[in-house]
């Protein structure tokens, strides 16, 4: 039997699945922590990747990495890393977006140049920033990686050429989804100077071996993974609920959208990911069951003994400022405050409806847009909750289904390992396994809890 490795090296933690290269099978598994926070040293990944892989890869086959998307890892002409990198999360960068956005005459060029509008998390604006903030650091900078790239790299013992796939490159913005190719006036536009960046493997193609002799596929962005992971099919689109919150759905043509709503992605397959992100996803419940002093286990009770709408109260769930809309630096609120809704149950339930209606409005850009969705799949940490598995498919006003509990990131890296590994012309078919529970609908309800909250969006911030 043949074995592959998945590596997911997220926000939060790395986690390695070993899995049966014919069937999917996840034989064993390993994870360990990364520091909190929006910059970190990539050392760090390193060690908890070590940690995590610890007697575990010794017999592998074929191993990929899925990364978390678009932070920033600037190495020197030795090969060293310049300065903790950047993370998606880091809204630092927000001017600098802003800056890039007007100085190529708006957002519309962005989204025909490359798919996406800059914003904070994205690649280059963090690259615009380095150079304004940090020119000694800029100065030293010879080559610019993604998380998934530069641990791609390490694997393979930090020699030769560092590889990327085009789902992750697609998050840069300075590579064109449309095109494939790079765009290195964008980048010189945003640097000052052109950088070496990796070079973009085709899928499923073998970029090196590891120190054991192990073959190592390209890797990919998380929500690539993810897809790959899952086995999307037309009519599917993802709710991933981890630190942040995503909709996706594989499609057949890449997106341009001028709003920078949908962020204009490739796959890991050599098809295209349209996709949304809010920044506040399963971070919401979290904090409102800490506020309301209990767990998340005491914030499902809650929420689920209020009625739809909470009583009137719809939460603004902007606690980390947000992507989407693009709010950086706004804070959350509550709205519809009343002496005869303040309880526990309505705020548990204005955390969970609150964070669901930001998604939902991703949703609904992706339909509009031509995307077709049929159903949505309910994935990551926050898809355990029951009120989100409850609330989810009225605030949506889709049939809901929730997928057994797995490690899709890190599933879809081992998919693609042991697609590199068999080099066949399309990814091993791994069976999932029956859903566990799937739901539908109460539209008119849902309507009413969208409504409201797009009332006090328009209110309180004006989008």
């Amino acid at each position: 039997m043949a074995l592959v490795a998945g590596i997911d090296s997220s926000t939060q933690s790395c986690k390695i699945v070993v899995c049966d290269a014919t069937t999917g099978k996840v034989v064993r598994e390993g994870r360990a922590p990364h520091p909190d926070g929006t910059e970190t040293d990539p050392a760090h990944w390193w060690s908890a990747l070590t940690t995590a892989s610890s007697g575990l890869l010794d017999d592998v086959s074929a191993v990929s990495v899925a990364g978390q998307q678009h932070g920033m890892v600037v190495i020197d002409e030795d090969g060293e890393v310049v300065r903790p990198a950047l993370l998606w999360n880091d809204a630092r960068s927000a001017g600098a977006a802003h800056d890039l956005v007007r100085e190529l005459g708006g957002p519309q060029p962005w989204a025909n140049a490359v798919g996406n509008v800059p914003v904070a998390s994205l690649t280059v604006s963090k690259l615009r920033w380095l150079a304004e903030n940090e020119p000694h650091n800029a100065a030293r900078a010879r080559g610019v990686m993604l998380p998934h790239d530069w641990l791609t790299w390490r694997l393979g013992g930090a020699r030769g050429e560092p590889t990327t796939d085009r789902g992750d490159a697609s998050g840069t913005g300075y590579w064109s989804p449309a095109d494939g190719h790079y765009r290195p006036d964008l980048m010189i536009q945003a640097f000052g100077r052109e950088l070496d960046v990796p070079r973009v493997a085709a899928p499923a193609e073998a970029v090196g071996l590891t120190p054991e002799g192990a073959v190592i596929a390209p890797g990919t962005g998380d929500n690539m993974g993810a897809a790959l992971g899952l086995g999307l099919r037309p009519g599917d689109a993802v709710l991933s609920l981890g630190t942040s919150g995503t909709v996706f759905a594989v499609h057949d043509r890449a997106a341009q959208d001028p709003t920078g709503t949908i962020s204009g992605f490739a796959d890991a397959t050599g098809g295209f990911l349209p996709l949304v992100c809010t920044l506040n996803a399963a971070r919401v419940l979290s904090a409102t069951a800490a506020m309301l002093g209990t767990g998340l286990s005491g914030l499902d009770t809650l929420a689920l003994s209020a009625e739809p709408g909470a009583g009137g109260l719809v939460l603004l769930p902007y606690l980390d400022g947000e992507r989407t809309p693009e709010l950086p630096h706004a804070s959350g609120s509550l709205h519809g405050l009343r002496r005869d809704n303040m309880s526990p149950e309505n705020l548990a339930r204005a955390a969970v409806e609150g964070m669901l209606c930001g998604l939902a409005d991703g949703l609904a850009a992706l339909t509009e847009s031509g995307v077709p969705v049929e159903r949505v799949l309910l994935v990551g940490g926050g898809a355990r909750s029951a009120a989100v598995r409850a609330v989810a498919p009225i605030v949506l006003g889709t049939p809901t289904v929730v997928p057994p509990a797995a490690e899709y990131v890190a599933i879809g890296a081992a998919r693609q390992a042991a697609w590199t590994l068999a080099e066949t012309a399309e990814p091993p078919a791994w069976t999932l396994g029956a859903p566990e529970e799937e739901s539908a609908p109460a539209t008119d309800v849902g309507a009413g809890v969208r409504e409201r909250y797009a009332e006090y969006r328009r209110t309180a911030h004006g989008v």
